[in-house]
């Protein structure tokens, strides 16, 4: 009678569907979860044949496969762990797992079906394909603009008419990017592939856990191979010298909302960005793509270098001749050794070790701040954390 019962129990909290029928395939008992994954109320299926649980032309061939498998012993449907589809009250069609087991039971057969609904690992495999895709089309776009980089960069040192000394200086720069963007680009690929090869794994065993934690690292990877690329191209407009300041009047207070809610988004665990805003005034007059690509800069800055659990403090201030906005942080704080040469091209403090960055951009901060006729100012202290105050002229 225990067994019994305990049996009855695990049937009935059984993750998979369970269903049972007699041997001219009539449905005599479901579990819970077999109800749920397709849609009805028990009710409403035993007595039924359990050919109302299937798509055309299974529907319409389950009796003769049933009749020629007790007659043959060749199987159609009947298997184990057989991929087929099913039939939801709803109409909608959805893939599933099926094993069934034969069982003689007081001089009568029954069949009882296995159900393991495969819709999560179908719609992952499908997300997956899509992203790689997306991501190959990324990859193969991002290396033309980087290859034509490089050929203008070429074309500059030969028609250029510099000094040597000049022309040491571009081959050195030259020399930094070409190792820095194999090194950055490597480590974010890398983890892509990687990532791949352990979601295939884990769509085997249905381990939605690991694949969404893989599927993160994968947008986290694109996300730095993005920054490093915009790195790239913002550098080249710079140096080309198309960048112009657009400005004009917007309300300070809800950029910043905005900006810190989409920055929120990409935080380490327990990572809190806090906004406030001092003055009476909140309409200001300045390049609204440059200050968000400024502002977006030192925020990613702040999360990079800082560590789970920390609060980052973000504020704007109007003045009566400028307009204030400040990033502070609890981060790894920046060597005084370093702080002299902290906005010039590729460079990166000596503490950064592993942390990804391309070394460009506070250097890009920093002209487009001064294209807005504005100050850069950061205070650091080692091991303690980092302030960066942009200061702008008030445009009346």
């Amino acid at each position: 009678m225990e067994s019994a019962k305990l049996l009855q129990a695990i049937i009935e909290t059984a993750i998979d569907g369970i269903i049972t029928i007699d041997d001219t395939g009539i449905i005599a008992s479901l579990n819970p979860s077999a109800l749920k994954i397709f849609g009805y109320k028990e009710e409403e299926l035993i007595g039924k044949n359990i050919s109302v649980l299937m798509p055309e032309p299974d529907r319409s061939r389950h009796d003769s496969y049933l009749l020629n498998y007790q007659n043959t012993g060749e199987k159609k449907i009947i298997g184990k762990g057989r991929e087929v589809k099913g039939l939801r009250k709803n109409g909608t069609q959805f893939p599933f797992r099926l094993a069934v087991s034969e069982v003689q039971f007081q001089e009568r057969i029954i069949y009882t079906g296995f159900i393991h609904d495969l819709s999560k690992e179908k719609e992952a495999e499908e997300f997956l394909k899509n992203y790689t895709l997306e991501l190959e089309e990324l990859v193969e776009n991002r290396t033309k603009s980087l290859k034509k980089m490089l050929r203008e960069l070429e074309e500059a040192k030969e028609e250029a008419n510099v000094s040597l000394e000049k022309e040491k200086e571009l081959n050195r720069m030259k020399s930094r990017f070409v190792s820095m963007a194999s090194h950055e680009f490597r480590t974010p690929l890398s983890s892509m592939q990687l990532s791949v090869i352990l979601i295939e794994k884990y769509l085997q065993v249905s381990d939605s856990l690991q694949i969404v934690k893989h599927l993160h690292k994968i947008k986290t990877a694109i996300g730095s191979l993005n920054g490093i690329l915009n790195d790239f191209l913002s550098l080249e407009k710079l140096e080309a010298g198309i960048v112009h300041p657009n400005h004009c009047l917007f309300d300070v207070i809800k950029f910043s909302e905005e900006l810190t809610e989409e920055m929120q988004l990409i935080t380490k665990e327990d990572q809190i960005i806090i906004y406030q805003h001092t003055g009476s005034e909140s309409e200001i007059n300045l390049d609204q793509n440059l200050l968000k690509n400024c502002l977006m800069n030192l925020m990613s800055n702040a999360i990079k270098y800082s560590g789970e659990h920390t609060l980052i403090e973000f504020s704007t201030e109007i003045k009566e001749n400028q307009y204030i906005f400040s990033v502070k942080d609890n981060g790894i704080g920046i060597p005084e050794d370093d702080h002299s040469a902290l906005f010039q091209p590729f460079f990166r403090a000596h503490n950064t070790g592993n942390i990804p960055g391309t070394g460009l951009g506070l250097n890009i901060v920093q002209r487009y701040v001064g294209l807005m006729d504005g100050k850069i100012h950061f205070e650091s202290i080692f091991g303690k954390g980092t302030e960066f105050t942009l200061s702008f002229p008030k445009n009346l």
